[in-house]
């Protein structure tokens, strides 16, 4: 078995949250040696759970759509990582899905990256994703931290979380199609 094959493995054997888990432990993620797209997501949300898939709910048709990835594409690890900062459900809470759990980046999230290419494009999708990976900008509101995704590039751009709310939050930004996702499309489409 390869150190990639091991770590997937280890990944999925992963029971370290199992006690928080209500709809129980199923670790999603996708990833390989020769991925150099990787979307960094929050956590898996019910669909989710069920098919195993990451990003196989309509928030992942609003991520493929921003991006212009098709299914085959995203699905593919040999060209797109898929990795959430928690790898599990972590249930409903009032107004949504409770946050990821904060054991599964420091537990994998290195272990994880030294596996991918080093010339490779992070999408750092939602609040969690980016005040992880963007440590420095945890002042800012999602939308700052968005609007100034230049200052990312070319390894990383920040972007909403592409749920139902984002339309209303598009709708108040328009800025975002017409600047980031242009340049978002262009870098996602270099690195697949």
């Amino acid at each position: 078995m390869s150190p990639e094959e091991e770590l997937r493995a280890a990944i999925a054997a992963c029971r370290t949250c199992a006690g928080h888990l209500p709809h129980g432990v199923r670790p999603v993620a996708s990833f390989s040696a020769t991925a150099r797209l990787l979307i960094i997501g929050q956590a898996p949300g019910s669909k989710v759970h069920e098919s195993g898939i990451p990003w196989d709910d309509a928030s992942g048709d609003r991520l493929r759509e921003w991006t212009g990835l098709t299914k085959a594409q995203m699905y593919d690890p040999a060209r797109v990582a898929l990795v959430p900062m928690g790898f599990c459900y972590p249930g409903k809470a009032s107004g949504g899905d409770k946050p990821p759990r904060r054991e599964c980046a420091p537990q994998w999230h290195a272990r994880v990256l030294d596996v991918l290419p080093h010339d490779r494009l992070t999408l750092l999708v939602g609040t969690y994703a980016q005040a992880h990976y963007l440590p420095q900008t945890r002042k800012l509101s999602m939308t700052e931290r968005v609007r100034a995704f230049r200052d990312h590039l070319p390894h990383a751009i920040p972007l909403p979380h592409p749920a139902w709310r984002s339309t209303l939050w598009m709708r108040q930004n328009p800025w975002f199609e017409a600047e980031v996702l242009p340049v978002l499309r262009e870098a996602t489409a270099r690195h697949i």
